[in-house]
């Protein structure tokens, strides 16, 4: 079971992850992968983290104010402290979880061979995957992953309904 959480920016789709995320660890189930939330500084967004969901062990991602080769929009990308992280979640979370979940896949994530490679290698993996994918990627998804998905388009009007929509889904595909 692979579902794709996608929608305009601003919509709720890490929210909506986040708490699919609880409804999971609440039935008991060990959660896997990442998640990469904002950093905001006076209230502005400067940048994002990656943080494991299993060591709970973080990274930067990008960031408005620290320099690197790679950039997307205005921000750089911090390959090597992203893959850090991300390596090590994603080992842990095929080894570990019951459920793995990578939020975001995006335009800077896609910036990286492993994660590249994981949407690569999805097919063999024999566990329930949510992944949040950023709405100019999805199109391209199935492209990456070759596998069938479902999709779940986060707007204002179904958010509130879709996190526990999603956790039967992925309990009913255990």
């Amino acid at each position: 079971m692979i579902i794709v959480v996608t929608g305009r920016p601003g919509v709720g789709k890490s929210t909506v992850c986040l708490k699919v995320i609880d409804l999971l660890r609440g039935r008991g189930l060990r959660v896997g992968g990442v998640i990469c939330p904002e950093i905001r500084e006076g209230g502005v967004r400067v940048g994002f983290k990656v943080l494991d969901l299993m060591s709970g062990k973080s990274g930067l991602l990008a960031h408005v104010n620290i320099p690197s080769p790679v950039m997307v929009g205005k921000y750089y990308v911090q390959l090597k402290s992203f893959e850090d992280v991300l390596i090590d979640a994603l080992n842990s979370a095929l080894t570990d979880a019951d459920v793995i979940v990578f939020d975001e896949v995006g335009p800077m994530e896609l910036k990286s061979n492993v994660v590249l490679n994981f949407l690569s290698s999805i097919p063999k993996i024999n566990k329930p995957i949510l992944m949040v994918v950023h709405w100019k990627v999805v199109n391209n998804l199935r492209d990456l992953i070759k596998v069938d998905y479902k999709v779940f388009t986060v707007t204002f009007e179904n958010r509130m309904l879709l996190p526990n929509k999603i956790f039967n889904l992925l309990v009913g595909g255990m």
